[in-house]
């Protein structure tokens, strides 16, 4: 069943059709009509519609639930499907606040169920084949994400506070845990918004991160950078103990070692992106594993968004410590269910197990 039919949500209703391994049985939107509308549009029928996550889960018989709907409703569907028993793919981020994705993430461990968060910029074949070379190239030092964009999209976005970071930076910053292997420790941030912004809130933004090997991320980009753009998933640069690598965002790795140097261009997989998270959802519902984006350790991702932003505001450098502690004491003060409350307070580390730390899960 997904959860969420605007335009976000119709392009999860094409993936989902298209996906062999799974059947939509249930549409919830608290406008039905426009549920109706983007299936009649997408040419999907017997889907059965409604407003209530729980009724609709029920008289459709739903496995599992997609949650596509903004961020701020995250934790009351997600929570509610959980506590229905229904594993759980939300989209990204978890939530708007460290504190309101930990008390999800600690609902799911409650009820016994998987939620996972899906960050669909994980999925590329290209990024695989950075991962690939830099695990060859020894200890990282630098990894370097350059990122510039130009989009005019009115609306809400050119209101918001913090754009760059709180709307799109978390797909690099993700990236950048996958790809280093390791979690962050600091961040130390500085935004500022050129002459020529057509956004109310900074629209450039530059973090130096510093993770638990002593590894340093380095992004810098722009919303407001006409020319000479990078692709929406920035351009990177690695440098390890024993060469560089490159990743131009789209399907160019070039590596050079002692040896000389190799490019490749990298063809897409038959599943990135959106598809590749469901299929990985649906692959670990299945086999008992747990994805890359458990909601444990998801939050990472999504602390360094809120180091980044406090970092930006207070002009200090801010410990990653520091945004769980104060999101973990916020969480137990306003979680209401006893049992989920007790949870959050046995946790004592940074929202989850390292990056690079496979761990299956009861399901």
């Amino acid at each position: 069943m997904q959860v969420g039919a605007g335009g976000m949500g119709r392009a999860w209703l094409r993936t989902v059709a298209a996906e062999p391994d799974a059947e939509l049985v249930g549409l919830v939107d608290l406008d039905v009509d426009v549920a109706r509308t983007a299936l009649a549009d997408a040419g999907i029928e017997g889907v059965l519609v409604g407003a209530n996550v729980t009724e609709v889960a029920a008289a459709a018989g739903a496995d599992a639930v997609i949650d596509v709907t903004v961020p701020a409703a995250h934790l009351t569907v997600n929570t509610e499907a959980l506590a229905a028993g229904l594993p759980v793919l939300c989209e990204k981020p978890a939530a708007p606040t460290v504190a309101d994705a930990l008390r999800q993430a600690a609902a799911a461990e409650m009820h016994g169920r998987l939620l996972m968060i899906s960050q669909s910029r994980r999925y590329y074949a290209a990024l695989d084949a950075l991962r690939a070379e830099v695990a060859g190239l020894g200890a990282v030092g630098t990894v370097v994400t350059e990122f510039y964009k130009a989009p005019r999209f009115g609306g809400f976005r050119e209101e918001m506070d913090h754009v760059l970071l709180v709307d799109m930076a978390i797909h690099a910053f993700d990236a950048a845990r996958s790809v280093i292997g390791a979690e962050p420790v600091s961040v130390y941030c500085d935004e500022h918004n050129p002459s020529w912004s057509w956004y109310r809130g900074a629209a450039n933004a530059h973090a130096v991160f510093t993770f638990s090997g002593g590894e340093r991320y380095v992004y810098t980009g722009s919303w407001c950078a006409p020319g000479l753009e990078t692709s929406w998933n920035g351009s990177w640069r690695v440098s390890a103990e024993r060469g560089s690598a490159t990743w131009d965002g789209a399907g160019r790795v070039a590596v050079e070692t002692a040896t000389g140097l190799r490019e490749r261009e990298i063809a897409g997989a038959p599943k990135e992106e959106i598809a590749a998270s469901l299929a990985e959802f649906l692959a670990c519902l299945r086999a008992g594993d747990e994805p890359t984006g458990a909601a444990r350790r998801n939050v990472h991702s999504l602390a360094m968004v809120e180091a980044a932003v406090i970092s930006a505001e207070t002009g200090r450098s801010v410990m990653l410590d520091e945004v769980f502690e104060t999101a973990l004491a916020r969480a137990v003060d306003t979680e209401p269910d006893a049992s989920v409350r007790a949870i959050l307070q046995q946790w004592t580390t940074l929202g989850g197990v390292p990056e690079s730390t496979p761990h299956p899960i009861e399901r």
